[in-house]
């Protein structure tokens, strides 16, 4: 079954979402819920919780958005006053419910539930060490010693250690590489890391008596509780009866995803004591400062380039409209259409409104470009509804190199901006022009210092440890790679081909 025509948007996605919440004198699974339905943008495959309520463990998790897998009766049967929850985007190859989150795991020492966001780089050397280590400790779930889940190894990691599990946390997350935000549970106690990179996002509420975790601060907004601070990369911290302690596991070297700015964040969450709505603006106005446009109406494509075409709009004194209308209840379809059906394509989302757009000189701003698709449906949609001319500004640079973190643009083949220069993609999209931001405007917006964030998508500049194996597929050449530890490697900034 050729199933090429079900993922039309073809905009970037994080792999997941997530939540932790001990509060005695609440409803966690509602909480929870709730929490999950504000992280939805970071996965639509999967949504899953765990809940304890100091004795006992239940997991209830299912493939579909969060409001298809959980009803009230579900949720009725998920008491106790800790709970964590996970919201999942997987590649084709994972999508599967064995892969759905919160892992669950008996140890020796009680049982954890865990939810991750990230991907980690060294599960080869991870798996190996677990494997070697004391004879006498037994891993009952033999799956996690060869499972495509990070989640899953790790929960063998804990479940491997004679404990208890903080003591087990502490001496696994230092070996840890890559990206992750993580939360686990035992029977009685709420955990929460962030590597040391702080790659991926993570925060700290306060609710009455209780505690909140969650990917963003939006999450904490839905749920009521108050926004107290990221957690730090490389810290660790346990909530429990006795309030909350922090402590370092790894000493933090800060390389944060530029991309969360660009898009994958909400723009109602906070990032650096920064309002993401905020940068995206600006992100914008430098955006028309660089790429200007004789236009008529500034329009985004909805709803991911609203905040930068807004910003648009601002620095060039082109009018802000609506032009493209966004089907709000369109998620991934598996109804094969009919041979005519499928030529609609991006009409299933996206809608341009005719009489805004009819002989208009349109400027059309989008958050990026990985292959293609979508902008090229966008253009041609918008003149075929009979738009004079289409400028395409996008708020981020081209995407030349893939993501080894925890988003969906592995393979360099898949990549746009790899094949073609700025002119060839301006034809491919059928546009007038086709302007992107410079990486240094990018970075200025953030007010982020450079050093601070991973921009390896934009710029190859690897400053975390790849695999070996992951760069040999690359088929890229060994000039401008460094040498690092445990036969991993640093990859330096390189031109594409």
């Amino acid at each position: 079954m050729d199933d090429s025509w079900q993922e039309t948007d073809d905009t970037p996605k994080d792999e997941c979402g997530v939540f932790g919440v001990w509060a005695p004198q609440e409803e966690v699974s509602k909480l929870t819920y709730f929490g999950l339905f504000a992280l939805q943008h970071r996965g639509q495959e999967s949504a899953g919780m765990a809940v304890s309520d100091g004795q006992r463990m239940v997991v209830f998790k299912d493939m579909g958005l969060v409001s298809q897998v959980f009803d009230e009766t579900t949720l009725g049967t998920l008491s106790g006053h800790i709970a964590v929850g996970h919201t999942r985007y997987s590649t084709a190859n994972s999508c599967q419910w064995e892969n759905a989150q919160p892992t669950f795991m008996t140890t020796s020492y009680g049982d954890i539930a865990i939810a991750l966001n990230g991907n980690l780089t060294n599960t080869s050397e991870l798996a190996s060490w677990m494997a070697d280590r004391d004879p006498d400790v037994v891993v009952e779930d033999k799956e996690c010693m060869d499972s495509s889940s990070d989640t899953m190894l790790l929960a063998g990691l804990l479940a491997s250690s004679p404990g208890p599990c903080e003591k087990a946390a502490l001496e696994i997350l230092p070996r840890l590489e890559g990206a992750f935000s993580l939360v686990f549970m035992t029977n009685d106690h709420l955990f929460a890391a962030r590597d040391r990179h702080g790659m991926r996002p993570l925060c700290i509420g306060r609710l009455g008596s209780g505690w909140v975790i969650a990917s963003e601060s939006a999450a904490l907004d839905i749920v009521g509780a108050t926004y107290l601070r990221e957690i730090a990369p490389g810290e660790m911290v346990r909530i429990s009866a006795s309030g909350l302690y922090s402590q370092t596991f790894a000493e933090a070297n800060r390389r944060e995803c530029l991309f969360e700015y660009v898009y994958l964040s909400r723009p109602d969450t906070i990032l650096n004591n920064r309002l993401i709505h905020n940068i995206r603006v600006k992100i914008g106005k430098l955006l028309a400062r660089e790429h200007p446009a004789q236009a008529d109406l500034v329009i985004p494509t909805p709803d991911s380039g609203t905040p930068a075409a807004i910003g648009y709009s601002i620095g060039s004194g082109i009018e802000y409209g609506l032009g493209l209308v966004k089907n709000a209840y369109v998620g991934r379809t598996f109804i094969r259409p009919s041979q005519s059906l499928r030529q609609l394509g991006i009409r299933l989302k996206l809608n341009p409104l005719r009489h805004v757009v009819e002989g208009k000189r349109l400027v059309v701003v989008d958050d990026s470009i990985v292959r293609g698709n979508t902008q090229q449906q966008v253009v041609a949609m918008l003149k075929q509804a009979g738009a004079a001319e289409v400028h395409v500004r996008i708020s981020s640079p081209p995407v030349l190199w893939p993501c080894f973190f925890g988003i969906d643009f592995a393979d360099p083949n898949e990549l746009a901006a790899r094949h073609m220069d700025i002119e060839q993609m301006r034809d491919h999209l059928g546009a007038d022009s086709l302007g992107f931001i410079s990486l240094e405007s990018l970075v200025a917006a953030t007010h982020v210092p450079a050093g601070d964030l991973c921009r390896a998508c934009f710029d190859g500049c690897y400053d975390v440890c790849v695999p070996r194996e992951e760069i040999s597929a690359l088929s890229l050449s060994d000039e401008g790679i460094g040498q690092a530890s445990d036969e991993k490697l640093v990859v330096h900034k390189q031109e594409a081909s």
